[in-house]
C-alpha cells in the first residue's frame, strides 16, 4: 500500500479532508480535485497517481464494504492521521458513493430495468389444452435505455420463471455487495 496510497501523506495533514471530498465529488459525478490547486505538492506524475489511486481505494472500499480490517489493512503504511481521516471521509459519504457506484455500472450495461408489474394467468387455448391448466406469468418490465423508458413484455411458464427468480438473486447478491 506504501505505493498505492502513500503519496497522499504528501498533503499537509489539515488540506486532506477537503481533498477527499473533493475525489469523492468527481466519484459522484461531480467536480473533482484540480492539480493547479495541489501542483504545489505532487508533481504531475505524481499527481495523476495520487487521484487514480485515491479514487481506485474509495471505490473498492465501498463497492466491498470493507471499512474494519481490510481497510485498515490497505492503509497500514499510512499515518494514523491519514488512516482515519480517510475512514471517516469515506463512512460520513458512503451512501452517496454506493449510489454513483451502482449509477455507474447500470450506466455500463446497456439497459436498466427501471420498473416491473406481473400477472398469473392460466393458458387455455383449446379444449384439450385447457385441461392442463398450465400457469404463466406476464411480466411487463419497463426498461430504460439510453434515456428512453422502453415497455417490455414477457410471458414465461413456471421453469422460465424459476430460471429469471434464480439470475435475479444472483444480480441482487451483486448489488448487495456494493451497499
Amino acid at each position: 500500500m506504501d505505493g498505492a496510497m502513500g503519496l497522499i501523506e504528501k498533503l499537509p495533514v489539515p488540506q486532506c479532508p477537503q481533498f477527499l471530498h473533493k475525489v469523492i465529488d468527481g466519484i459522484c459525478g461531480r467536480a473533482q480535485p484540480r492539480f493547479q490547486d495541489y501542483g504545489n505538492i505532487w508533481n504531475l506524475r505524481e499527481w495523476l497517481e495520487v487521484l487514480e489511486n485515491t479514487t481506485a481505494f474509495i471505490e473498492t472500499a465501498v463497492g466491498k464494504n470493507v471499512f474494519s480490517d481490510e481497510s485498515s489493512n490497505e492503509l497500514g503504511g499510512l499515518n494514523p492521521e491519514y488512516q482515519e481521516m480517510i475512514t471517516k471521509c469515506i463512512k460520513s459519504r458512503k451512501p452517496e458513493i454506493k449510489d454513483a457506484l451502482v449509477e455507474k455500472v447500470c450506466a455500463m450495461s446497456s439497459a436498466c430495468l427501471q420498473d416491473f408489474d406481473w400477472q398469473l394467468k392460466l393458458a387455455m387455448s383449446s379444449d384439450k389444452l385447457s385441461t392442463l391448466q398450465m400457469p404463466l406469468v406476464n411480466l411487463d418490465l419497463d426498461i430504460v435505455e439510453n434515456g428512453a423508458i422502453s415497455p417490455v413484455s414477457i410471458e414465461m411458464n413456471k421453469e422460465e420463471l424459476q430460471n429469471l427468480i434464480n439470475s435475479l438473486e444472483a444480480a441482487n447478491k451483486v448489488v448487495l455487495q456494493l451497499k
